[in-house]
C-alpha cells in the first residue's frame, strides 16, 4: 500500500476543504438553530459544488460524474465530514445503486441526479426490520404487469427533500437449506405516486436539520418497469453497488474526529489556569496523545480498506473493521474534546457540542457497532470451523 498521495487527491483535499470552510461553516449555527435546510440554500450549495467539481463525484465521469475512485471518495467524505451533516449531504453523491437503472430509468432517475436535478433515498429499515432486512414485512405483490405494494419503513434519511425513492419490498418466498426465506426486490418509486406518503419522522439528538422520515405504502401500484435490477434480485443488486456506504460513514467521521481533536489541541495551547497553559497538565496532554492514536490507527484502517476496494481485495471484514474503528474513535475524541473544554464544549458558541451529539447515531446506522462486530468475528472463525 502506498501510503503517498497524488497530486491530484492533494487538490482534492484542498478545493474540498476550501469549499467546507467557505460555503457550509457559516451556515451551521442556522441550521443548528432551525433544525432545518432553506430549500434556496441546499440548491445554492448544489450549484457551487457543481462548478467546482464535488457534486456527484463517485459516479462514472461517462455519466457526467466525477469519477473518483474508492480511496479518492474517502478523502473528499473525510473533509465534508467536518460540516454538519444537513450541509455535508447536500453535497450529494447519488446512491451507486442507481448505476442499476436500465433503458428510460437512466434518462429518468440516475442521469438527473448526478446533475443535481433530483435526489434519491433508500429505503431498507422497518419498525420491525432494522439489522435483519430479510424480516421486512412491506411487501410488493404481482398483480397483472403491476406490483401492489403495502407496507411501512422508518428511519429513512433526506426522504422529505428526495423526489424518488429506492424501496426495497419482499416479493415472495422461497426455501433454503436453513429454512423459508424471502424474496427481496428493488422499485423505483416517485414522489406522488397515489398510496405512497412521505410523513415526518422522529425528533433526533442527532444531525438537526437532516431529517429521517416515515414512508407508507398502502396498495400502491406501480408497473414492473420500475424494478431496479431484477425481480426477486434485490439484495444481489444492493450488494453490487452499496458495498461502500459503510467505508463513507468510516470518513465522514474521520473529518469530524479531525475536527474535534483540532479544537481541543487548539484551546488546550492557549487556555490558561494555575498559571500556565492546559496542555501542559498531564491529564489534558494524556488526552491529546490518546486521541492523536486513535484517529490516525483509524484513518490508516480506512484508507487500507479504500486501497483494498479498489484493487479488488476489500472484504466485508475489512469495511467492518473501519467502519467500526473510525465510529469508536469519533465517540472518544468528541467526549474528549468536549472535556477538554469543560463547561464551553456544552455551550452551542462551540460546533463540539454537535459533533458530540452526532457523534451516537454513527455506531447504530449502516450496520450497528454489534453487527460489525458480528462480521469479524465470523470472517475470522469461519476459516477454523470444519
Amino acid at each position: 500500500m502506498n501510503f503517498s498521495l497524488t497530486e491530484s487527491q492533494r487538490l482534492l483535499i484542498e478545493t474540498a476543504r476550501r469549499f467546507v470552510e467557505e460555503e457550509l461553516y457559516p451556515h451551521e449555527a442556522q441550521v443548528e438553530k432551525s433544525g432545518k435546510l432553506d430549500d434556496e440554500l441546499r440548491r445554492a450549495i448544489i450549484a457551487k459544488s457543481r462548478e467546482v467539481g464535488l457534486y456527484a463525484a463517485n459516479m462514472p465521469e461517462e455519466l457526467g460524474g466525477g469519477g473518483l475512485d474508492t480511496l479518492s471518495m474517502c478523502l473528499l467524505d473525510r473533509e465534508l465530514g467536518r460540516a454538519s451533516m444537513a450541509l455535508q449531504y447536500t453535497v450529494a453523491r447519488p446512491s451507486n445503486i442507481l448505476q442499476a437503472c436500465a433503458g428510460d430509468q437512466r434518462e429518468k432517475y440516475l442521469l438527473p441526479c448526478i446533475r443535481g436535478e433530483k435526489v434519491d433515498c433508500l429505503a431498507m429499515t422497518e419498525p420491525g426490520a432494522g439489522s435483519d432486512v430479510r424480516s421486512m414485512s412491506c411487501a410488493a405483490k404481482a398483480d397483472g404487469g403491476d406490483f401492489v405494494i403495502t407496507g411501512a419503513k422508518h428511519f429513512i434519511s433526506h426522504a422529505d427533500i428526495a423526489d424518488f425513492v429506492i424501496l426495497f419490498a419482499a416479493t415472495g418466498v422461497t426455501e433454503t437449506a436453513r429454512g423459508p426465506r424471502k424474496k427481496i426486490t428493488a422499485f423505483l418509486i416517485d414522489k406522488g405516486t397515489p398510496g405512497f406518503q412521505v410523513r415526518a419522522g422522529y425528533d433526533s439528538v442527532s444531525h438537526r436539520g437532516y431529517h429521517n422520515c416515515i414512508l407508507e405504502f398502502d396498495r400502491c401500484r406501480v408497473p414492473a418497469s420500475q424494478i431496479l435490477g431484477e425481480a426477486d434480485k434485490g439484495f444481489e443488486v444492493a450488494n453490487s453497488w452499496l458495498g461502500n456506504t459503510r467505508l463513507q460513514v468510516a470518513a465522514i467521521c474521520l473529518g469530524r474526529c479531525d475536527r474535534a481533536h483540532q479544537l481541543a489541541c487548539e484551546y488546550a495551547a492557549t487556555r490558561k489556569q494555575f498559571n500556565q497553559t492546559i496542555g501542559k497538565f498531564q491529564g489534558v496532554a494524556f488526552k491529546l496523545a490518546d486521541m492523536e492514536i486513535k484517529l490516525r490507527a483509524a484513518e490508516l484502517l480506512v484508507m487500507q480498506a479504500a486501497w483494498r476496494e479498489d484493487h479488488g481485495g476489500m472484504s466485508d471484514m475489512d469495511a467492518a473493521i473501519a467502519k467500526l474503528a473510525a465510529t469508536e474513535a469519533l465517540a472518544f475524541i468528541a467526549d474528549e474534546a468536549l472535556q477538554i473544554h469543560g463547561g464551553m464544549g456544552l455551550m452551542t458558541d462551540l460546533p463540539l457540542e454537535r459533533i458530540w451529539r452526532d457523534a451516537r447515531v454513527e455506531r447504530i446506522w449502516e450496520g450497528t457497532s454489534e453487527i460489525q462486530r458480528m462480521i469479524i468475528s465470523r470472517a475470522i472463525l469461519r476459516p477454523l470451523e470444519s
